[in-house]
């Protein structure tokens, strides 16, 4: 869990949502050592803070910890939803919990920890510090099915070497054991949902109450370049999608490209959407040292993808060339890619073109 031997008996501020994660997090921090100062962070109005603040609230004081509220509402507006509605305004498919995390649950975290003068920050994700001869490096959790390794991969050594995370060791049917045992009253919490502003998961219906000038009628073509119909609004697609296209064949059709310069969806075969090369933009490499030369990884190329071996070539300005030893299906820009050695979570980045 600890950095390094000598961190116990220091204060830690963690995220807490009231939910199991982040509270047996809390009760493993001060089983620790830790003294422990709980953070609620108000993000936005698309969801009931009252009760996320109260649930936490009441765990903390179980805990006997102290409990804070920072309003962020104002933050999570420019780092996440602006940064949401733009993406897809440019025919891109966004990952808003990549955004929260660097901007939010880590940077804003790690400037009120140094403003209370706290020395670590902490939250609820699974996933696993290792600090060998100070240098420190990011892994997988135990627990493959709830690793979130993959939205963490914009950590720098300066953010891992004040983080903890206590859950990395655990299964999350062991946290639930431990907050039952304890008396917490979250176990049988239900899972925050994918994209905590968007209860109802319409994206398009969001992206077009957020800026409802920019949604326009357009053509949809096959990949030949033939009128297949019209829609609504670019925003309302993704890669990869079949369901919902607004127009009828006597064959599978799914969206194999969004050229938003001239408002088009391109419909395609299934054959269509394989792709092997991709470029990665505004790239983060955790060990802070920027590849030299060609190497094998694997990488992931959206959060429940599984890890394919390619080889990344470094670019100008920053970027990565991805080649991936077989074609992957329906690669989407705006998403994130992120690069595994093993267990060990090298990077990533966005991606921006794919080939």
């Amino acid at each position: 869990m600890a950095n390094s031997s000598n961190l116990i008996n220091k204060k830690v501020l963690l995220g807490m949502s009231g939910g199991v994660d982040s509270s047996v997090a809390a009760l493993l921090l001060k089983n620790a050592g830790y003294e422990v100062i709980g953070a609620t962070m108000q993000l936005h109005a698309y969801c009931n803070n009252e009760d996320l603040i109260k649930d936490a609230r009441e765990v903390a004081k179980k805990l006997g910890i102290e409990h804070h509220v920072f309003n962020m509402k104002e933050q999570f507006r420019g780092y996440v939803i602006d940064y949401f509605v733009k993406e897809y305004q440019q025919g891109r498919t966004p990952n808003p919990c990549i955004a929260c995390n660097k901007y939010l649950k880590f940077g804003a975290m790690v400037d009120k920890a140094k403003e209370m003068n706290i020395s670590y920050i902490a939250t609820g994700h699974y996933a696993i510090i290792v600090n060998e001869n100070e240098k420190f490096f990011l892994k997988k959790a135990k627990d493959e099915k709830k690793d979130q390794s993959y939205v963490l991969y914009n950590l720098t050594q300066e953010l891992l070497s004040q983080t903890l995370f206590p859950l990395g060791n655990y299964c999350k049917e062991e946290i639930k054991e431990i907050a039952k045992k304890h008396r917490l009253n979250v176990e049988k919490k239900p899972e925050s949902q994918e994209i905590c502003f968007i209860p109802d998961n319409n994206h398009f219906r969001f992206v077009t109450e957020n800026a409802p000038n920019t949604i326009k009628r357009g053509e949809i073509l096959d990949t030949h370049g033939n009128i297949l119909g019209y829609h609504e609004g670019t925003a309302k697609y993704t890669i990869g999608q079949r369901k919902g296209l607004g127009v009828s064949s006597n064959r599978p059709l799914f969206v194999v490209d969004i050229v938003e310069e001239n408002n088009q969806i391109i419909l395609g075969s299934n054959d269509d959407l394989f792709s092997k090369e991709l470029i990665a933009s505004n790239c983060n490499w955790i060990s802070g040292e920027y590849p030299k030369k060609e190497y094998t990884v694997k990488a992931k190329i959206r959060y429940k993808a599984q890890e394919q071996e390619a080889t990344i070539f470094p670019l100008a300005e920053g970027k990565i060339k991805v080649v991936f030893t077989k074609p992957q299906r329906a690669i989407t820009k705006g998403q994130s890619i992120v690069f595994y050695d093993k267990d060990y979570i090298l990077g990533g980045g966005i991606i921006s073109e794919v080939n």
